[in-house]
């Protein structure tokens, strides 16, 4: 076991690469069982969700290599339709091979999600949509079983605009006879990645980003070369980093128009926060880029400072474009120690403030009330032993150490390799007083 020995106080200061985007990169993966051959993946983030996702390809049959920021996956021979309990039980994301499978195959057996405890997240909707798409759906000894000969194409409403579902059924949906059409579908940066994906691959989807997405069957779908987009919440991450802080610093590879929500929020807090040309160089000079590799060169660039005192503002969190779920723990953190009161409205998942007592240990004034949770800025925060409860909160927890009077340890924070790659690499190298330690 490990934890994370902070030493708060530190401005952070300097430039930080973002990393691809593992809730991209996750469903791409799955999506590489749709075709008879190779697939390259770059910008590919070396997570723990990542590395599993990878297993349970290989236990379907799938040639999977790592070399770099590259992935190289070989389907040809994938001939396997079960997803163990073993594997799945460890990420909610493993689901999403659920359609590739069936489609492709005519059947999966996948056990029932685990992941993050921060809710209930049932896979009712995906279910529902196979059926939609004319297979056959039965439950048993922990694994669901879907089969069909052949899916045909239909009208599918989602009674919530799940990204999971919208993602495994527009798979599913390409090699379909027919047209289908995913009505009330998620609109997640992701969900346009995975389109993009698929269309690069042969399929013929159009819609995504939008409420309603039409896919048309193709015959098969080929191997393909491609990019995942950079990590909005990641780079959300590092944004709200600065402004505890008060700090100075630019994120690489980001893009701005994927945090529009949070941006918003953050901006009327007092944050600055700006989208600039990058450099002219063709690369980040070593010693600039101390919080990541050297970069290739990006278009743009977001700059953050919080020179400025911040006040307290609400947030509710939606579906995208709304404010995201998994940016409400790293707010809360902000907003327990901005003057003011704030009240944080969770409305995605109905058990995501477990967070909230490991703040109260620092000193935190938060009270829940409901789905809200009602926020009184503190004038400072104290070191304390703290631990993890899920990937966002230990998010949380990191930021409320930066600020911390004192040092603050963080227990449990195996979460955190599922989501941030080289987190206490990149804040140090930011000026923060951060080591990961033996217990």
């Amino acid at each position: 076991m490990e934890k994370i020995i902070i030493t708060g106080g530190e401005r952070l200061k300097g430039r930080v690469g973002i990393s691809g985007s593992k809730n991209a990169a996750l469903p791409i993966m799955a999506a590489t069982l749709l075709t008879n051959g190779v697939t390259t993946l770059s910008n590919i983030p070396r997570l723990k969700d990542v590395t599993t996702m990878a297993r349970v390809l290989r236990t379907l049959g799938a040639k999977v290599e790592f070399r770099e920021k590259e992935l190289k996956i070989d389907t040809t021979n994938v001939d396997r339709f079960l997803a163990p309990y073993n594997l799945v039980k460890t990420m909610r994301a493993s689901f999403l091979v659920f359609g590739p499978l069936l489609a492709k195959l005519g059947k999966a057996r996948v056990s029932l999600p685990g992941g993050c405890a921060i809710g209930s997240r049932p896979v009712d909707l995906h279910l529902r949509g196979f059926e939609e798409l004319g297979a056959e759906v039965s439950m048993g000894g922990g694994y669901t079983q879907v089969k069909r000969d052949g899916l045909i194409g239909a009208e599918i409403y989602l009674d919530f605009p799940s990204v999971g579902a919208t993602e495994n059924l527009m798979m599913a949906a390409t090699l379909a006879k027919g047209k289908t059409t995913i009505e009330n579908a998620a609109k997640e940066p992701e969900i346009v990645d995975l389109a993009n994906f698929l269309n690069k691959m042969g399929a013929k989807i159009k819609g995504a980003g939008t409420d309603t997405i039409r896919t048309i069957g193709v015959k098969e779908l080929k191997g393909t070369d491609y990019s995942i987009i950079p990590d909005r919440i990641e780079a959300g991450t590092y944004i709200i980093a600065a402004a505890i802080t008060k700090g100075d610093i630019i994120l690489e590879g980001a893009k701005i128009d994927h945090l529009e929500s949070l941006i918003t929020k953050l901006h009327e807090a007092g944050v600055e926060i700006e989208d600039e040309p990058a450099s002219s160089t063709s690369t980040v000079d070593a010693e600039e880029a101390s919080a990541g590799p050297p970069m290739r060169r990006r278009e743009r660039v977001i700059k953050v400072k919080a020179r400025r005192r911040i006040k307290a503002v609400d947030v509710k969190t939606m579906p995208y474009p709304g404010f995201p779920t998994d940016m409400q723990a790293q707010f809360m953190a902000l907003m327990s120690i901005t003057p003011g009161i704030s009240i944080i409205t969770e409305t995605v998942f109905e058990n995501r403030f477990m967070h909230v007592s490991e703040l109260l240990r620092m000193g935190a004034d938060i009270k829940i009330e409901g789905s809200s949770a009602v926020v009184k800025g503190a004038k400072s925060l104290s070191g304390a032993p703290v631990m993890a409860t899920d990937l966002r909160a230990s998010a949380a927890l990191i930021l409320a150490g930066l600020v911390a009077e004192g040092k603050t340890e963080i227990s449990r924070i195996y979460h955190l390799d599922r989501g941030y790659e080289r987190i206490v690499e990149k804040l140090s190298n930011l000026g923060a007083k951060i080591e990961r330690v033996k217990q």
